[in-house]
């Protein structure tokens, strides 16, 4: 049986056991533990390991609101998660605890892509929490990036528990990689082909040939170091613009232009491409090929003919894509409250996630439960504080019994709390994107 599906029984059975989370083999009580010195005076940290391995750390100011942030991080991170590794999205979203939130977070058990089982993790941090502090007056979960992807599935798999009480009340996801696993990675693919097909050198010549879509061949130890050598000998990125020969700078304004994305963006998505499908493909999908681009034609370079005509072509197993999907495509049908925020220009998870999104809550008819804001930025991992502030806010409000926010009633928040953190606002409160045309 696959990891995916090994996973998603494991959520099943965790709706069953959730009140008993923190005494399972392997969680720990949380600690004391010293607070960064980021949070503010006065706050409580605590730390520990979750139930199924994964480390979390607590912070509850001392002005605490009664109300939690649970948060998902992004990545998917790779790495084996050590038990700091919060701090850093404890540090991004401190926010919150100056604000009043107490704010929990997991590294999930393991490093590498699963949507549910990260999901699930999540779900279990919060337990933690309840078990061993009570449960607050208010339960918000929180994605960030990849993080996005699997808030909004912990919010479907787990808004209710066995007797129906609302255990999230309300969601925030910022940044959300949002379009779904069988969406959100295709153009990595075609990025895999194009560049090969001008480049040749991802594997390189001397390497054993394999299909782009696993990432990388059995046996090859690339680094992320030595993958950006390879794009730099091919289209000089890294290289001053004057020192680039008029070969590479052809084959950079092909891909970039062909793929659709810019400079700066290239290496990142890359190696997204590169370890991420990986750990994808070769160990959460046993081997099996999600991506199709059979019958993609591709436009925008200087041949598109010849480029048509060279690129590797590969076709989708209908059961990659089906599991794939389990595991991290998203239904719509959201049951709490739930605010999004998003850069327009965002260079990681593009922008129109959210609309992809949008039109999966509206079609499962729960569009009356969304509201979604934008802001003039093309940062990822953090945008500007107040802004994060003002959506926490408009979320906790309408909690409370207020109106439904919109977006210019968020950036008003927004402007009201700019001054404490000599930041700017940035909404564009009339903005809407659509999903591209494949």
């Amino acid at each position: 049986m696959s990891r995916l599906w090994i996973s998603a029984l494991s959520g099943l059975a965790a709706l069953a056991t959730a009140p008993a989370v923190a005494q399972q083999a392997g969680a720990s009580a949380p600690a004391p533990a010293t607070c960064p010195s980021y949070l503010p005076d006065g706050t409580r940290c605590f730390k520990g390991q979750g139930p199924k391995g994964g480390y979390y750390w607590t912070a509850i100011p001392a002005d605490w609101n009664g109300t939690l942030v649970v948060h998902a991080h992004g990545g998917p991170r790779t790495a084996t998660p050590r038990a700091d590794d919060p701090l850093e999205d404890l540090e991004r979203f401190s926010m919150t605890v100056r604000e009043g939130y107490a704010w929990t977070g997991s590294t999930y058990r393991r490093g590498g892509y699963g949507v549910r089982m990260a999901a699930e993790d999540t779900d279990d941090v919060r337990q933690v929490f309840w078990d061993a502090f009570g449960r607050p007056k208010r339960t918000i979960l929180h994605g960030q990036s990849w993080g996005g992807n699997v808030a909004a599935k912990a919010a479907e798999l787990y808004a209710r528990d066995a007797e129906g009480q609302v255990v999230w009340d309300g969601v925030v996801l910022s940044s959300g990689v949002l379009a779904g696993g069988t969406k959100a990675y295709t153009f990595r693919a075609d990025l895999r082909a194009v560049y090969q097909y001008y480049c040749q050198n991802h594997p390189a010549a001397n390497e054993p040939r394999y299909p782009l879509w696993q990432g990388l061949g059995e046996g090859n130890r690339l680094t992320r170091a030595q993958l950006e050598e390879r794009v730099k000998a091919c289209t000089g990125v890294g290289l001053p613009e004057r020192q680039r020969t008029d070969e590479q700078k052809r084959r950079l304004a092909n891909i970039l232009n062909v793929v659709g994305i810019s400079e700066n963006q290239l290496v990142g998505h890359l190696a997204w491409g590169t370890f991420l499908f990986r750990d994808l493909v070769q160990r959460r999908l046993d081997g099996l090929n999600p991506f199709d681009n059979s019958r993609t034609v591709y436009t925008g370079s200087d041949d598109d003919q010849a480029l048509n005509a060279g690129v590797q072509r590969f076709s989708a197993d209908p059961a990659a894509v089906a599991r794939l999907a389990y595991d991290a495509d998203l239904s719509g049908m959201i049951v709490a409250p739930t605010v999004t925020i998003h850069g327009k220009y965002d260079p990681t998870a593009f922008v129109w996630h959210q609309a992809a999104y949008r039109d999966r809550v509206e079609a499962a008819g729960r569009g009356d439960l969304l509201v979604q804001t934008y802001t003039e930025e093309s940062a990822h991992s953090l945008l500007s504080a107040p802004q994060y502030v003002a959506v926490f806010q408009a979320l906790s409000a309408w909690l409370d019994g207020g109106a439904k926010p919109s977006p210019d009633s968020i950036a008003a928040a927004c402007g009201v709390a700019a001054p404490r953190y000599d930041m700017p606002c940035r909404f564009d409160t009339g903005y809407r994107p659509e999903v591209p045309n494949p």
